[in-house]
């Protein structure tokens, strides 16, 4: 897959009268071409006049985005900058962030050793969640937008008001540090994966583990919890479910395995459903249906799969060698973020990549989204917030 690439300052390098912004176009296994976008002007309109040099071709241009396309490679993407962005959350690199159910608050982990709440439309901090030893690793909401799930390095699973920053409940069982976690429908379930190569299920209400769902005896990067296909065999459970479990009937747990393996388990069952293996450490994965779900690599592949037959993969997705860090279900496509800042997503409907830019060569940790609004954290200690709606 050919990747357009535009230097990331380009929204401030075409701001000026005459800027000037460097373009390369990447095909895989053939030579790199190299162009340039140049600001002429401003229209009448006052959207600014670019044009771009021999072999690229500018088709669009609004305030916030531009079109490109290479025709020798046939490949088009759309530039968005970021809506807004805000700094002063963190004053270290943002590992982990994530938007309540009803888009108004945030909430992001950092290695200044802080996870705060704040809010999504200006960044304004509402709370402190103070509790974790050393850093915290990943956090989200529940459904519910008012209660925090959180994983650190400390071996602990935690849980937070995100009223009064109270953490509620505390978990231990993991020999290593938390790296994902997953709800299970509401949240009365919850789930974790950690470096000491198990995930497991836990009860909220009684502040206990209802069992290790698998161990795999290497790492475990990233997981997702969903539905499973009907047709799908998931196996029985060796022992009846304990009546604390709630709705894991018909789930089948996805984790992507420090050692090249993506495993599918029924969730209720504990056995395994499949095993693929890649080409690299997965380090994330997640369901775009019932039946299709992605898993992105070290090496930079991202692979989607039909759960139903592991075999082969439907299709490898390759941008660029960089680590595919997270992937995001988004309309009837996907959000991919990587180790070199970018940024991308595809869709079904569009003829073009989007590209969200500005995080110049630093990794995109997480990315989340509400509606039209996508935030993204990075390693820069910035949280940049893009709108949809501005194409």
């Amino acid at each position: 897959m050919a990747a357009l690439r535009i230097q990331s300052d380009w929204s401030r390098a075409l701001s000026r009268d005459e800027g000037e912004a460097w373009l390369s176009c990447r095909c895989p296994g053939k030579p790199t071409l190299y162009g340039s976008v140049t600001r002429r002007g401003l229209s009448s309109e006052g959207i600014p006049d670019i044009a771009a040099s021999e072999g690229f071709l500018v088709q669009e241009v609004t305030k916030k985005s531009i079109l490109i396309s290479c025709p020798h490679e046939n490949v088009s993407t759309k530039f968005l900058a970021p809506y807004t962005t805000f700094s002063r959350i963190h004053q270290k690199s943002i590992t982990c962030l994530d938007i309540s159910s009803g888009g108004g608050l945030g909430v992001s982990t950092s290695t200044d050793g802080t996870m705060k709440i704040w809010q999504a439309a200006n960044g304004e901090i509402r709370r402190l969640l103070e509790g974790h030893v050393y850093d915290v690793n990943c956090c989200r909401f529940f459904p519910s937008g008012l209660v925090v799930l959180s994983g650190g390095m400390d071996a602990q699973l935690k849980i937070w008001s995100a009223e009064d920053a109270s953490c509620v409940v505390t978990f231990k069982g993991h020999k290593g540090g938390i790296l994902d976690t997953a709800i299970v429908d509401r949240g009365r379930n919850v789930l974790s994966c950690s470096r000491d190569g198990t995930a497991r299920l836990w009860d909220c209400g009684k502040s206990a583990c209802l069992g290790v769902i698998a161990d795999c005896g290497s790492p475990v990067n990233g997981i997702a919890v969903g539905t499973a296909d009907d047709s799908l065999n998931l196996g029985t459970p060796e022992n009846p479910p304990s009546e604390r479990e709630i709705g894991t009937e018909g789930k089948i747990l996805l984790l992507a395995r420090e050692d090249k393996k993506l495993q599918g388990v029924g969730l209720q069952s504990r056995q395994p459903v499949f095993l693929f293996v890649g080409s690299d450490a997965f380090n994330c994965c997640t369901f775009l249906s019932s039946t299709y779900i992605l898993a992105g690599t070290q090496d930079g592949n991202i692979y989607q799969l039909d759960v139903r037959n592991t075999n082969a993969p439907i299709q490898v997705i390759h941008r660029s060698g960089a680590p595919v860090l997270s992937l995001l279900p988004y309309q009837d496509g996907f959000i991919a973020s990587q180790g070199d800042g970018t940024c991308f997503i595809l869709q079904q409907d569009l003829d073009y990549v989007l590209d969200l830019t500005e995080a110049d060569c630093d990794p995109m940790y997480k990315v989340a989204s509400w509606e039209k609004e996508i935030y993204t954290c990075c390693r820069d200690g910035i949280v940049r917030r893009y709108q949809l709606s501005d194409l």
